[in-house]
């Protein structure tokens, strides 16, 4: 038997996504928290950043009782926190810091980041400055905890997640040698951006210089703050294996550890209502459909979506246009398909006329004019989607089958049109597809199974090749999950058997769809949080190993 682990007694970790609903990091964090809040009861602080002026954070209940006399001393000593708890299940402490004041030294903190570490500032722009105040006043809540609170002897994890908490991490290294640290990628920035600057990123992964690569691609500050942390802290760590191989190439560091994202299903409603809230999810999808439209659909009506970040290239949005473009031609497909595009662009306001619609009551046959968006786009014609779209001659013809319509806002309940959590969205779909380019892990397919809604993904996505590992060959659509083989060339390939997917699932029967709903569901049973919770273990393990031979 090995050594026994080491575990810790107080756990800090820091993300700018904290009470931050921006992306996937959100969801990891939040649906983790419920597990190890049950086995850390209240030694577990979440600390995010706190730029809640104008209105408060949704995610965020303030509770001025809570740890008050440490937060009294800690505003004496001009650190500015807000604490309360998370309002996700689990309710963990939340620690909101003002990172504003410590503008006025980033000159200094960067100088002192060359000369400890190495990290180059000198091209730093846009987010970076921001990301990078936050991160020290992260650090200084932890540092300040630490030294307040907690009695020598007792084990300290700081544990922080992307570049944007890199400085941080290091200042804990260097002043709190005791502490172990903790650094999670969820996506390299070079990676992320060799990806997103149309550049082949798989084939030619070995042959990348990832500082060079970051110079020519102008993320050099991201890179280096990202490299150099993954160097110096106690265990280095990322969400799948096709990321880690990344991280070896491209930030010269192998990960010590693997954490593959898993999910809390205190997230789905229980039987009793699971079906009632898909039902007025499909009414609600299916009538603003009606009044964009001008058409009437029955409940035998396909509904597909795509979601996520509005990456167009990596998240396979390109690819998803091109396959319903595709299928608007396939003699095959034996049902009416009604495709959603659930990506926040640059949004204006919600149609008036779609709103008048919809509150109006009644059903319509006449479309409204461009009958492809729910909201007006501050730029409409150097949108993405909708460039996409006209290019490809999709109109939403009457007598197309396969209509396709852009929600390009965060569903986070008051979008105007919708006005329903993207939860209770997702409830509603037949099929969700995620044909992504560049997905560390793909948070969006393993919420879809939770739900019982079978996808489509790729074997580019960590969280299909986790799928294909579970069932030891490619995942199938009558599995739960479809894995389709994506490569750097085969765009094409990739539309054409996302097409034929759809095309197969509209020919099922009751009982085939109902056998595909219960796989994608029981496939989700294998990714909760309980299944990985393990390696998060076995990192804090390493990291405190470290940090007691200092």
């Amino acid at each position: 038997m090995g050594k026994e682990m080491l575990v810790p007694d107080y756990i800090f970790e820091s993300s700018w996504e904290v009470c931050n609903k921006v992306g996937g990091i959100y969801t990891v964090l939040s649906t983790r928290a419920k597990t190890l809040q049950e086995s850390f009861h209240d030694r577990i602080f979440f600390i995010g950043p706190d730029f809640w002026v104008e209105s408060e954070s949704p995610y965020f209940e303030e509770d001025k009782e809570l740890l008050a006399d440490w937060r009294n001393a800690a505003l004496n000593d001009g650190l500015k926190v807000r604490i309360g708890r998370w309002t996700v299940p689990g309710n963990p402490i939340a620690i909101l810091v003002d990172f504003r004041p410590y503008f006025s030294i980033k000159n200094e903190l960067y100088g002192s980041l060359w000369e400890d570490f190495r990290v180059d500032s000198l091209h730093a722009y846009g987010d970076y400055d921001e990301a990078s105040m936050f991160s020290y006043a992260a650090a200084l809540v932890v540092e300040h905890f630490y030294n307040n609170n907690i009695c020598s002897g007792q084990r300290v994890i700081y544990h922080g997640n992307e570049w944007m908490t890199g400085l941080g991490l290091l200042y804990i290294h260097k002043k709190l040698p005791q502490i172990g640290t903790v650094f999670t990628t969820h996506a390299t920035s070079i990676g992320r951006s060799i990806a997103g600057n149309m550049k082949p990123l798989y084939d030619y992964l070995f042959a990348y210089n990832g500082d060079q690569m970051a110079s020519e691609l102008n993320v050099e500050s991201k890179h280096s703050i990202e490299k150099q942390t993954a160097k110096f802290v106690d265990c280095f760590t990322t969400v799948s294996d096709i990321t880690a191989k990344e991280c070896e190439e491209l930030l010269d560091k192998p990960v010590d550890v693997v954490l593959p994202n898993g999910f809390d299903d205190s997230f789905v409603p229980k039987t009793a209502s699971f079906g009632k809230k898909r039902r007025f999810a499909r009414e609600r999808l299916f009538k603003v459909a009606n009044a964009l439209l001008g058409e009437l659909f029955d409940d035998d009506t396909l509904i597909v979506s795509t979601s996520g970040r509005y990456e167009f290239r990596n998240k396979g949005v390109d690819v998803y246009l091109e396959a319903m473009n595709r299928l608007l031609r396939d003699k095959d497909l034996k049902k009416k398909v009604l495709a959603f595009i659930e990506v926040p662009g640059w949004v204006g306001e919600p149609r008036r006329d779609l709103v008048e619609r919809m509150s109006e009551g009644l059903t319509y046959d006449t479309p409204l004019e461009v009958p492809q968006v729910t909201h007006w786009l501050h730029e409409m014609t150097h949108d993405n989607v909708l460039s996409m779209m006209k290019f490809c001659d999709m109109h939403n013809r009457k007598e197309d089958n396969v209509k396709v319509i852009f929600l390009p806002c965060y569903l986070d309940g008051n979008d105007g049109v919708l006005n329903m959590t993207y939860y209770d969205v997702v409830l509603g779909n037949d099929l969700c597809i995620y044909p992504s380019y560049y997905e560390p892990w793909g948070y969006t397919p393993l919420e879809a199974v939770a739900f019982k809604v079978p996808c489509i993904t790729t074997d580019l996505a960590g969280f299909g090749l986790w799928a294909n590992s579970v069932k030891g060959r490619y995942s199938d659509i009558s599995d739960g999950v479809k894995v389709i083989h994506r490569t750097d060339y085969n765009y094409s390939e990739v539309a054409d058997a996302i097409k034929d997917t759809v095309t197969q699932f509209s020919r099922y029967t009751k009982k085939e769809i109902d056998s595909a709903r219960k796989n994608a569901g029981a496939l989700s049973k294998k990714a909760l949080w309980s299944e990985f919770i393990g390696y998060y273990y076995e990192a804090y393990d390493i990291a405190l190993r470290k940090a007691s031979e200092r």
